[in-house]
Order: C-alpha cells, then sequence, then structure tokens
C-alpha cells in the first residue's frame, strides 16, 4: 500500500507569498487614501458637532463658551493648531482660556494626530459662541489636510456661528 502525503512544497508556498504580498502592495496605496479620508470626514463630524454643543451651552448657560485647539485637554494652545484635539468649555471671565472656575463641557484629543493637519485660519484661532448664540468677528475656517499637502476637507463658521463643510472638488492646495 502506498502512503500519499498531502501539502505544499516550499516552492509553491514561497511564490504564493510572493503573489500576495505584491497584491497587497498594490491595494494599499487606494486603501490609504481611503482611510486618511474616513479620518477627515470624522474630524469634521466631531468639529461640527463640538461647534453645535458649544452654541447650545453658551445659549444654555447664558456665558460665553470658547471652543479652541489643545493638546492636553486642560488648557488652550496660543497658535492655530488644531490637530491635537480641541477642548470645550464655559468662559466664566471671557479670558478666552480655561481657570479653575470654568467649567470644561467637552475634549477631544486626536489620538490620529500625526495622520491629519487640522489648521484654523491665522485671524481667527478659537470659536467663541456669546449667550445669544451668536459669534462674532471673522469667519474662522478649519483646514484639514493629508500627508500630500492637500486638502481634504475645511469646517467653516460665518459670523452668526453656523458652521458648514466644504470638501474641494478638485485636488487643492493645503492653505499654510
Amino acid at each position: 500500500m502506498r502512503i500519499v502525503q498531502a501539502g505544499f512544497t516550499f516552492i509553491e508556498l514561497t511564490v504564493a507569498t510572493a503573489v500576495l504580498g505584491i497584491l497587497a502592495s498594490i491595494a494599499l496605496g487606494p486603501f490609504a487614501g481611503m482611510i486618511e479620508h474616513h479620518r477627515a470626514t470624522a474630524a469634521v463630524e466631531s468639529l461640527q458637532s463640538h461647534m453645535a454643543l458649544a452654541r447650545t451651552a453658551a445659549i444654555t448657560y447664558n456665558r460665553s463658551a470658547v471652543l479652541c485647539p489643545s493638546r492636553d485637554g486642560r488648557t488652550c494652545t496660543n497658535d492655530t493648531d488644531w490637530s491635537g484635539g480641541w477642548l470645550l468649555f464655559i468662559d466664566q471671565n471671557r479670558n478666552r482660556q480655561p481657570d479653575p472656575g470654568d467649567e470644561i463641557l467637552r475634549t477631544d484629543l486626536r489620538t490620529d494626530a500625526g495622520s491629519l493637519r487640522i489648521a484654523s485660519s491665522g485671524g481667527r484661532r478659537q470659536l467663541r459662541y456669546h449667550a445669544d448664540g451668536s459669534s462674532a468677528g471673522t469667519n474662522l475656517t478649519i483646514s484639514i489636510c493629508g500627508h500630500s499637502g492637500h486638502l481634504l476637507d475645511q469646517v467653516i463658521v460665518n459670523n452668526i456661528g453656523r458652521p458648514r463643510s466644504q470638501r474641494p472638488r478638485t485636488p487643492t492646495a493645503c492653505p499654510v
């Protein structure tokens, strides 16, 4: 009686692994771009929900509410970089910084901070809602950019305080 051994030879296994590796590397480029776009969409949705909460809180508490960039969830940074996250608080003394008596309502610290560059326009670094729900001052534009330096999405807040998102239709360089 003859015994038949089933299985793969080392050469067959090596060739199959090499083909699988080549196919995976071909698919990785478009997949990475898709993940980057999904992260940008998630950042836009998070920003817009925090903006809506800030506006509601300002009206409810009858006090100014501030949404600002933050890296630690306790203090506002004094620059236009929102990549590390943001912080929402009730600003009792209207100094645009969270003090010991101010209530911090929400923080969103970005765990994927290295994958996207999120920055606000130079003229306005924070978003402050007044007790009537308005946001006086110039429009605030927060741009979300990918690794390639292309603009993926923007959140624009007008003087009334309404945010809207805008995605470029053609490849656009990220604003500086």
